[in-house]
């Protein structure tokens, strides 16, 4: 039997006049995996904080086993500003034996992207104190990861980490035999790592079994049985359950609940997005236009970003854009965007961006907006416009999407200079979708926002017909709100990835290995040779990059005719010859798809 290792009994905690912990009891043993999840403000970090004994409950006891070997990551780091990272993270290891340890090097790399640490001016002798702040995280992470626990307690350990850096912490943790209590928006990461789940709610703590997926389903389960039919089938908790049982991978090698009882809950419910009405009503917004590139070049002052870029953004497409950090995401964005702003006047360094006379560009930059912190939340929206039209004969006032996005009446009436930075994200994209754009860009806006906000903004955007570009470490949203996955590898070119985010993680994971195992160059007479090589090769990358393009046209518009054709055998239901008829051009098209795919992949490598 597993030994208990911390005990929460009858703990309650207030604030001001709100308890956010309200008689809770609960108790965590060896190899449990708990994460843990909760609106903003429901006390999620505080009952980690009690659970470390890092404040003092206002009732109750907390106990530890002992010699219980705890370590906590908290938002707030207490890293010594003038000692180094390698003071900070190896202690008085001397290099021969903190080299020789096979979990340093694991953690040094994975967060780091090497033992040198690329990113860092000095390496391991940098100083902390000028870092930033996700840079002083990773290295209190390191620190963490590196010493030997009983229980491991992370706040929010994602953030600042990219898609390959969630994917390795999730790994490093699963293999560890450290307990886990972990307070997380990242629901990809929760299903990777976790076991247990304790929702947060209202002064009260849920358990559940399993991982994110599991709880979506066993809360769904907990809410039909209490709820009303016509609010059962309202329920958007049901909605993302649907998604998580048809759309998404496979998220857990044993579900917890019967299958058929998940298929019965969800057998009503329609998909998210009915996609190809919603590309219909696009490109009846935007017109074929919306983002046409051809041969550009981005900079970020004199580091050349992306170069001889061809690229088209179409009516209705939903991209998700994602790679390494420094690849020049988001000046991408900026660019297309000062092309619009400008109604193509200002253009890159070198090519030429065409831009839709009909585009209206909303962009969510990683910027928070700054606004009168006096101005109330419902006057800051309704300084936009009072009502907004969602599509499909959809229309809200300002008062009700604010309800939307978990500012209740009360809350609209609280000033600006009053709201935390997760509700005045949640504000400023409020204000963007208020503006009614056709074309959404989207930088990280996922930061600070909880899991239920983030599940309403997912269905709003269900629903919304436009052009959509998503940047984003949230694997879960990137999959969920997007169709397509481009990537950036640090290569200066954009590659479409027909398999998303577990494509880009291999390619990564690739490159990587190859430049590590690279030898170096070693005889001044091989030179001759290796430049023939070079030159060799420099012009079958040309070759295939050509293809790549073409191949990359050709599935747009194989994309477009399978568009067409869903939206003819919708309109010919009850027309069975014809539908049949519709069908086996779909299959068709579909062989011609998956062909185009694997001479992409072929051609990709060449590149």
């Amino acid at each position: 039997m597993a030994a208990n290792l911390v005990n929460v009994e009858a703990v309650s905690k207030v604030y001001g006049t709100r308890a956010l912990l309200d008689g809770v009891s609960l108790g965590v043993s060896e190899g449990d995996r708990i994460g843990v999840v909760g609106r903003n403000g429901d006390g999620k970090t505080t009952l980690v904080r009690v659970l470390a004994k890092l404040e003092e409950a206002d009732s109750g006891r907390v106990t530890h086993n002992g010699g219980l070997r705890l370590g906590v990551l908290t938002q707030h780091d207490s890293l010594d500003p003038a000692a180094t990272v390698r003071h900070e993270v190896i202690g008085d290891l001397a290099d021969h034996e903190w080299a020789g340890s096979a979990k340093i090097r694991d953690v040094l790399t994975g967060l780091f992207g090497g033992l040198d640490m690329p990113g860092f001016p000095q390496g391991l002798d940098t100083v902390i104190g000028p870092l930033s702040g996700g840079e002083r995280r990773r290295i209190a992470l390191a620190k963490l990861l590196i010493a030997e626990q009983d229980l491991i307690v992370l706040d929010e350990p994602t953030n600042h980490l990219d898609v390959e850096g969630i994917a390795w912490l999730a790994g490093h943790l699963r293999e560890r035999r450290s307990a886990l209590v972990c307070v997380t928006h990242d629901r990809w990461f929760l299903d990777q790592v976790c076991t247990r789940m304790w929702d947060v709610q209202r002064g009260t703590v849920h358990e559940y079994e399993g991982g994110y997926s599991d709880y979506v389903f066993a809360r769904a389960e907990r809410e039909r049985i209490a709820a009303t039919e016509e609010a059962k089938r309202q329920n958007l908790v049901r909605k993302e359950l649907a998604w998580l049982r048809r759309g998404a991978p496979a998220r857990t090698s044993k579900p917890r609940y019967r299958i058929e009882a998940a298929n019965e809950l969800i057998a009503d419910v329609p998909p998210p997005r009915d996609d190809a009405e919603l590309m219909k009503f696009a490109s009846a917004r935007l017109g074929k236009t919306v983002f046409d590139l051809e041969d550009v070049t981005v900079q970020a002052g004199p580091k050349v970003l992306l170069k001889h870029l061809t690229w088209q953004l179409g009516p209705g497409d939903r991209i998700g854009l994602v790679g390494v950090n420094g690849a020049g995401k988001t000046s991408l964005l900026r660019a297309l965007a000062d092309a619009a702003v400008t109604q193509g006047e200002k253009q890159p360094a070198a090519g030429r961006i065409a831009v839709g006379r009909t585009v209206r560009l909303a962009y969510l930059s990683q910027d928070v907006t700054e606004l009168p912190p006096a101005l109330r939340v419902l006057e800051a929206v309704q300084q936009v416009r009072d009502r907004v039209d969602l599509g499909k004969g959809r229309e809200m006032t300002a008062g009700q999407l604010c309800e939307k996005f978990g500012f209740t009446k009360e809350k609209q009436w609280t000033p600006v200079g009053d709201l935390s930075g997760g509700e005045r994200r949640r504000l400023q994209l409020l204000r963007l979708l208020m503006d009614e754009p056709n074309v959404l860009f989207l930088d990280e806006p996922t930061n600070d926002l909880d899991i239920e906000t983030l599940t309403q903004l997912e269905d709003l955007l269900d629903g919304w017909p436009g052009s959509m570009v998503v940047i984003s470490h949230d694997r879960f949203f990137v999959e969920r709100t997007t169709n397509r996955t481009l990537a950036l590898l640090g290569d200066a070119t954009l590659r479409m990835l027909p398999r998303g985010i577990d494509e880009y993680l291999e390619r990564r994971r690739r490159m990587v290995e190859a430049a590590a195992g690279a030898p170096a160059a070693n005889t001044a007479g091989a030179a001759p040779a290796a430049k023939a090589v070079k030159a060799a090769s420099a012009a079958d990358a040309r070759a295939a990059k050509k293809e790549l393009q073409r191949i990359e046209r050709q599935l747009d518009k194989v994309s477009e005719k399978e568009s067409a054709l869903h939206a003819r055998i919708a309109e010919n239901a009850t027309d069975f010859a014809e539908v049949a008829k519709l069908d086996a051009q779909l299959r068709e098209l579909g062989a011609e798809r998956e062909e185009l795919e694997m001479r992409w992949l072929e051609l990709a490598e060449d590149a």
